[in-house]
């Protein structure tokens, strides 16, 4: 079945996103603040840049040559490059970070500066997994390939049931996949699927674009290291490595328990290709929340433990997350909807790891 047959039906829920729609409007008004970011966001993006450039040039001008300490900066860059990640270009790439499109563009474009690529990333986050979520064969967030099963619908093999104990690791291998065959697979495929036209590029210039800025990351992030680090060169593959398993790892743990989790719904479209609710109310039945109260881990992922708010206002910045959850908890509770919150990060990734182990077993 194609994206473009999948239908969310409309029914006696439609006024929610109306009326939600309306009152977020109204809270922005009130406040007199804009919904794009503010000087909290060009903070932490100055911080996110910095934890990551930082260490890199300590190493390579050889300021820092004692290998515990090389390998601490590498597992800094680690952290920094999940945080332009989930921070910055996620933002950026969704249109939130700025009103000025141009600056949404550049700042978007970092996910290249980090080995991947942004053009990709739009399709299958913002297009694919936002308007789909949570649909086999649409989300390909819940389609990891053969080697996990995300998705109740997806075909079972064996070795699922020890998902619940190597499904880590995956996660933590996610951005060499970006590096290396992914981000070209997807580009292929996306070209079969008409989505390369419909955001008004050619397969061609998007693959040079890809090539190039492969060519650009693999120069700055390893040859250079290689040569200018005084340090044997395996320690040196052994900190790259480092630094790119934290960063999967942090990806996978921050957005698969927002979908991935024991109330999340799965659904099946009819043979028309309908789905029984709405676009927003099947937000709400497909993703999860997880602490809330945690002022510093929100900042540090980018507020995207605020994941049901990002669903519905995803072009809003997440330093507004916060203040608008209350909004979105109250108006789904008149509306007699569910919303999912889980108390702490460390409950959400258990119930995840439990559902990781349901779903290889069931």
């Amino acid at each position: 079945m194609s994206y473009r047959s999948i239908r969310f039906i409309p029914n006696k829920k439609d006024d929610f996103i109306t009326v939600l729609r309306k009152r977020v409007k109204a809270h922005f008004e009130s406040q007199k603040k804009s919904v794009y970011a503010n000087a909290n966001m060009v903070i932490k993006t100055i911080f996110m840049f910095a934890l990551y450039l930082v260490p890199y040039f300590l190493m390579i001008t050889g300021i820092v040559t004692h290998t515990w300490v090389l390998i601490l900066m590498w597992a800094l860059m680690g952290l920094g490059m999940s945080g332009i990640g989930l921070s910055v270009m996620h933002d950026a790439n969704h249109g939130a970070y700025s009103k000025n499109k141009r600056v949404n563009k550049y700042m978007g474009y970092v996910m290249n500066f980090i080995g991947a690529s942004a053009f990709n990333w739009k399709i299958q986050h913002n297009v694919l997994h936002h308007s789909f979520t949570n649909i086999e064969g649409m989300d390909e967030d819940i389609d990891p390939g053969k080697l996990m099963r995300l998705s109740p619908h997806a075909k079972r093999y064996k070795a699922h049931r020890l998902q619940h104990i190597y499904g880590w690791f995956l996660y933590g291998m996610m951005t060499f996949l970006w590096l290396t065959t992914k981000d070209f697979r997807q580009l292929h495929r996306y070209k079969k699927m008409g989505l390369i036209k419909g955001q008004k590029r050619t397969y061609g210039g998007v693959l040079i674009e890809t090539i190039l800025s492969k060519i650009g990351y693999y120069a700055y992030a390893l040859a250079i290291p290689l040569i200018f680090i005084q340090a044997p060169w395996w320690q040196i593959l052994l900190g790259f490595f480092i630094m790119h398993f934290i960063t999967g790892l942090a990806l996978g743990l921050i957005f698969q328990p927002a979908h991935v989790m024991p109330t999340s719904d799965y659904p099946i479209p009819d043979d028309n290709g309908n789905i029984e609710n709405n676009w927003a109310v099947h937000q709400l039945f497909t993703t999860t929340n997880f602490s809330p109260k945690s002022r510093i881990f929100s900042w540090f992922i980018g507020g995207l433990n605020y994941q049901v708010e990002h669903h519905l206002f995803p072009n809003i910045c997440h330093v507004h997350y916060k203040k608008i959850s209350r909004i979105v908890r109250e108006t789904a509770a008149e509306f007699g909807l569910p919303y999912y919150s889980q108390p702490n990060f460390a409950i959400a990734v258990i119930k995840h790891g439990k559902m990781l182990r349901e779903l290889g077993r069931a």
